[in-house]
């Protein structure tokens, strides 16, 4: 039985539970089902290495953060096929983000609004677990960190957590994704402005510099940006990037703009929007980021992916790699290949 068809059984009974219960079963389970050694009758997508960021990535579609915000899950995601794996984003001190409820599905839209608030146990805590796994302790594969900011640190004092995250998750990250672009977090996008963005960039860059002496290794940095920017915003965050020397740009996350999902139920919910509807907003802002970088700076397409042709067209817009999340709740861990498959065939 293929993997699209044995999940359009099991979707149903998912999408009768509440989101975010859904998401507490699924992850346990999938992780369960590794450690009997029954996930190696899902297809793994075949070798297409692709290098990035100095990096070599087994194939070009990975998953996108915000999945597995502790890193609790990294085997059973890694045995789905992805080229590479992002868990996060992770913040200084245990928080328990907004309150409930704070997911809600748009199935007409094949949408999702969240507004989470980077919940998560904490980076030391974050790191045990990244230790504590198989992918890590065996060098099976990518792995990113992303890390934020509390949500009762002032925006000012931002810095101060991103560089304390950095820190401790240096040692064990294939790469580091910085997350200034979460709409869940107050003020939060406004470290995108080019004056907080500056300053923000120099200090991670110095960091980065001193922990790769430290540890007699480079990792690669990464800045998320959002979709609901203009073209002015985005050739300031480009040059930005390039005057740093960061090492790529992650674009995008999610939207604030519901013009998509007008009149559908729960499109007025507070939250970030992601699914088909962000598609689009995110191969606009690919497509301009890639006319002021150039091939200076690898781009990573994430946003309303749902087939191996909307892949393709993200890689068409500029990007060098690819991240899934929203496509794998409606579609299945089938999408993970089937991109794989039409990425491969384009080379």
């Amino acid at each position: 039985m293929s993997e699209s068809l044995l999940y359009s059984l099991i979707r149903p009974a998912l999408f009768s539970m509440d989101p975010e219960k859904a998401h507490h079963f699924t992850l346990p389970s999938l992780q369960k089902l590794h450690q009997l050694g029954l996930s190696s009758l899902i297809g793994k997508p075949q070798e297409d290495a692709r290098t990035v960021m100095g990096i070599r990535f087994p194939n070009p579609v990975g998953l996108a953060a915000g999945l597995d915000k502790d890193g609790a899950y990294i085997d059973g995601l890694a045995s789905l096929g992805f080229g590479s794996i992002e868990i996060g984003t992770v913040t200084p001190r245990a928080q328990p983000g907004n309150p409930l409820p704070r997911m809600f599905r748009l199935p007409k839209a094949e949408a999702i609004i969240n507004r989470m608030g980077f919940n998560n146990g904490g980076v030391d805590a974050f790191v045990r677990n990244v230790q504590n796994s198989r992918f890590f302790q065996e060098k099976q594969g990518v792995l990113g960190l992303n890390i934020g900011k509390n949500a009762d640190t002032p925006i000012e004092r931002a810095a101060d957590d991103y560089l304390h995250c950095l820190s401790k998750v240096y040692p064990y990250a294939s790469y580091v994704t910085v997350n200034i672009s979460s709409p869940n977090t107050k003020n939060l996008r406004q470290l995108q402005g080019a004056g907080e963005l500056d300053s923000l960039l120099s200090q991670l860059k110095e960091a980065q510099q001193r922990l790769a002496d430290q540890h007699k290794h480079y990792v690669p940095v990464a800045l998320k940006i959002a979709p609901d920017i203009d073209a002015e915003q985005i050739k300031t965050i480009a040059e930005a990037l390039l005057r740093h020397r960061i090492d790529g740009v992650i674009a995008t996350n999610t939207t604030i703009t519901r013009d998509a999902v007008h009149g559908l139920q729960y499109a007025e919910e507070a939250g970030g929007l992601s699914g088909k509807p962000v598609f689009e907003p995110s191969n606009r802002v690919i497509r301009a980021l890639k006319a002021e970088l150039g091939d200076a700076l690898p781009i990573i397409g994430v946003g309303g992916i749902f087939s191996g042709e909307d892949a393709v067209t993200k890689m068409q817009a500029g990007a060098s790699l690819v991240q899934l999340y929203s496509g794998l709740i409606y579609q299945g861990p089938g999408l993970i290949k089937d991109c794989a498959s039409a990425l491969r065939r384009m080379r």
